[in-house]
């Protein structure tokens, strides 16, 4: 007998999700499913212990665009090859239906952790650029304030707010944040599946 109640299909703006509606009467059943390709491209990243701000240098895109890409935007053909050849594998993999295993390859890996390595040591020579910066050009406001109006100390104020953001480079930078780092995201991952990626 034909099903008289066909399975609601429901699409949000967002293309990563899709939420199935079942069940007749007497209850409803509703169940997610997540794009294949932010799926995979973001477990490939994980698998690897990158963030997405790695992978960005890596692959020469921009982290908006990977950002974008994991939460569920429909990358070009282009960006799909890109990414195919930063994880060694053809662009299907990115794109079929079928769950497969996609294998780490090595060709690439010592290049892909250079890059890395470059990119952070430029994080790095940043944020002491951000320093000296903050010391030079915070003294010089001191120096005015002491000279201008010696019985208000105006120039705290700069320095505080200019420090927490000086704070917030440095903790980024040296990534003590833990919940911003790639390890932190790719545990959260494997605790709720329950098994390793």
């Amino acid at each position: 007998m034909p099903d008289m109640h066909p399975t609601p299909t429901r699409h949000w703006p967002d293309s990563r999700l899709r939420v199935v509606v079942a069940g007749g009467s007497s209850g409803q059943m509703f169940g997610i499913e997540l794009g294949e390709t932010a799926m995979r491209i973001q477990k490939l990243r994980l698998q690897r212990g990158w963030s997405q701000e790695q992978l960005a240098t890596i692959s020469g895109l921009s982290t908006r665009t990977i950002q974008r890409i994991e939460r569920g935007q429909a990358p070009s053909l282009e960006t799909l090859q890109t990414l195919a050849a930063i994880f060694e594998i053809d662009v299907s993999q990115l794109t079929e239906q079928e769950d497969k295993e996609m294998p780490i390859t090595a060709t690439n890996i010592t290049e892909a952790e250079e890059a890395v390595a470059f990119a952070r040591v430029r994080r790095i020579r940043a944020f002491y650029l951000h320093v000296v910066k903050y010391v030079a050009i915070i003294a010089l406001l001191i120096v005015i304030n002491i000279v201008t109006s010696p019985h208000y100390f105006w120039a705290i104020w700069p320095a505080l707010g200019w420090g927490i953001g000086l704070i917030g480079h440095g903790l980024s930078t040296f990534e003590m944040v833990p919940f911003l780092n790639a390890d932190w995201e790719k545990r959260q991952v494997e605790h709720y599946l329950k098994r390793k990626l």
